[in-house]
């Protein structure tokens, strides 16, 4: 007669796999992609007029093939500009016309909750990228626009209200500064359409 092999026991198996698995989820890195925090607007209407901007307002930043950047000189031209320029360069002309210069951006008298009546600049960032632009460069560009703007807010934060994050102001309905602080330095940043302009000089 012959011998009957023994079964093996696997009643507990699943409960190993089980601790096995919380184990490596739980002491796991898991890399995910970092988006820039940014709130668009919302789409226009198709047959909605487009508001005239003139020239004076707007601080061109370009992105050719090769990564380089070219941004707006006081004159209306363009220059070279390294990416650790380009943040003090955008805050400039964004925050500088106190003198009504007309080579700098308008200034437009507004009443603003929480801050009274204040004068906000018109100024908009206008971003185009060459179709070869690389994404790092791209994403970094993005992260030193983002940051100018966010020091303005800061710094109006700090000389109005004494906090120097705008982000720690009171964002409730009855008292709501944070928003009264985005409304006096708006992120205003405009991104075209990539295109193959300067080829790859």
């Amino acid at each position: 007669m012959a011998r009957k092999t023994p079964g093996l026991n696997t009643s507990s198996m699943a409960d190993i796999s089980f601790l096995l698995l919380a184990f490596f989820l739980m002491v796991s890195d898991i890399k995910t992609d970092k988006g820039i925090a940014r709130v668009l607007p919302p789409i226009p209407k198709e047959n909605a007029e487009k508001p005239e901007i003139h020239q004076r307002n707007i601080f061109t930043v370009l992105v050719n093939a090769d990564d380089r950047i070219l941004t707006t000189t006081t004159t209306g031209g363009l220059e070279p500009c390294s990416i650790d320029q380009l943040k003090d360069r955008v805050k400039k002309f964004l925050n500088s016309n106190r003198g009504e210069n007309p080579l700098l951006p308008e200034l437009e008298p507004t009443d603003i909750e929480g801050l009274g009546r204040i004068n906000v600049s018109k100024g908009v960032i206008s971003l185009q990228c060459h179709n070869s632009t690389s994404y790092d460069k791209y994403f970094q560009v993005q992260n030193e626009l983002t940051a100018a703007i966010t020091e303005l807010r800061n710094e109006l934060s700090s000389n109005r209200f004494g906090r120097s994050n705008y982000m720690d102001l009171p964002n409730v309905k009855e008292n709501n500064l944070r928003k009264a602080v985005e409304k006096a330095v708006p992120m205003a940043i405009s991104e075209a359409k990539p295109s193959n302009m300067g080829g790859t000089n």
